[in-house]
């Protein structure tokens, strides 16, 4: 078989985008992350299972900010979208880093999603801007401020948080299109079109179409919030190269962006170090959110990458 996709065919195509099979064996990392949201869940101040829709899977875990600035209208909001390839793991994952984060000042929003083959990409991004829109209008409630709401996702979450990024949905929602006041996607996929080559598109079942009509590179908005995007080093090329060019784009747009490296970290296991405040990318975060840096800050973490 031809090249399919930058000179890549078919079985060079699956290599690229088979994260799995970068890390010699996934279950312990996902087992941190079930423990760690596990004692999040446990240990903090949370509401629960709070629905922002109707279907049973539409669901969020919201943990207040442990304390708010005087003065302020409410907190930052840290809107967390888990990774899965849309099809695997789901909020009860996802909140390992709400201790951290509540600790410097957040409100942690872990969100819940429908998974492929039960459902199709449009519905699990629909999905994400109705919990966005859900909670823009309700996290005042829960100690947020509305207009200081930031977003991030590890891998097909980078992919979501990417689609909330996207232009021309807003209206529709009722949302305003700077609903989003920073955003950090790790090691997402911004420009499906190679997928639909792919052992992905086993569960996803995605068109030419779909792909195009559900990739954020080709979907970049008029105006842009402050961007961080990283990814683990060991990493393959593709899915690397989709993060940079990204920001790239996203840069050439004069939007304001910056690339974090994460040595020593693969596709899965980044995600752990939003658990520590003082983590390069934590702290990069932090940063974009107004939130008191840890004290070891390590300078020049945050360099542009074009």
């Amino acid at each position: 078989m031809g090249t399919l996709y930058r000179n890549y065919d078919r079985a060079e195509l699956d290599v690229q985008y088979n994260a799995r099979a970068t890390v010699p064996d996934i279950q312990p990392i996902l087992k941190k992350y079930a423990e760690d949201s596990a004692t999040a869940r446990r240990t903090l101040d949370c509401a629960l299972d709070v629905p922002f829709g109707e279907h049973a899977d539409e669901l969020l875990d919201i943990f207040p900010a442990a304390n708010t600035l005087p003065g302020t209208a409410g907190a930052p909001v840290f809107v967390f979208i888990h990774g899965g390839y849309w099809r695997l793991l789901s909020k009860n994952e996802s909140s390992g880093m709400a201790p951290a984060f509540t600790q410097a000042g957040a409100v942690v929003v872990s969100v819940n999603y429908s998974l492929a083959p039960a459902v199709t990409l449009d519905r699990i991004v629909d999905q994400n801007r109705r919990a966005l829109a859900w909670i823009h209008r309700n996290i005042a409630r829960f100690g947020g401020d509305p207009a200081r709401i930031h977003v991030c996702g590890s891998s097909a979450g980078g992919h979501l948080a990417g689609a909330l990024l996207a232009g021309g949905w807003h209206a529709s929602y009722e949302v305003p299109p700077d609903v989003i006041r920073g955003a950090a996607p790790l090691s997402g996929l911004f420009d499906l079109r190679p997928l639909v080559h792919t052992h992905i598109n086993e569960w996803m079942h995605l068109s030419e179409a779909d792909a195009i009509r559900n990739s954020p590179a080709l979907q970049l908005p008029q105006t842009g919030c402050p961007l961080v995007v990283s990814y683990g080093e060991t990493e393959t090329a593709e899915f690397k190269r989709q993060s940079d060019d990204y920001l790239a784009a996203w840069r050439k747009r004069g939007f304001p962006g910056c690339y974090v490296p994460m040595p020593g970290t693969n596709h899965y296991d980044i995600v752990l170090t939003l658990n520590d405040p003082h983590s390069p990318l934590t702290q990069a975060i932090f940063d974009q959110m107004g939130l008191a840096p840890a004290p070891s800050r390590i300078p020049g973490t945050l360099p542009s990458h074009d």
